[in-house]
């Protein structure tokens, strides 16, 4: 969004640019109603433009923030599964020890 704020300053400037540098510029006609609409019709140009950009860009972080998510919970998931099959691997070991070594009474 600081980059579309950046070109639309830009873009502004370039315009105020051009304007200056016509034959017939003034300040005045500046403020007519000829260059106001121009003026205006730019910046809601722009604005729309922006929108459409950060609705999409949006769009964009949200889906990636619930990858990371699922990811996330991928990653827990499996470290619990690992856990159990590490606890049931030592259960089974130790029963095999007790099974090969029987008390006698």
């Amino acid at each position: 969004m600081k980059n579309l704020t950046f070109i639309g300053v830009l873009l502004l400037a370039l315009a105020f640019l051009l304007y200056y540098m016509l034959p017939q510029f003034s300040f005045v006609k500046l403020f007519e109603p000829i260059n106001l609409m121009g003026i205006l019709a730019g910046i809601g140009i722009g604005l729309i433009i922006g929108g459409i950009v950060g609705y999409v860009s949006k769009g964009s972080a949200l889906r990636e923030e619930q990858k990371r998510k699922e990811l996330k919970q991928l990653r827990k998931e499996k470290e619990d599964l690992e856990r159990q099959a590490a606890e049931l691997a030592r259960q089974q070991a130790i029963q095999n020890t007790s099974n090969e070594n029987p008390q006698n009474y």
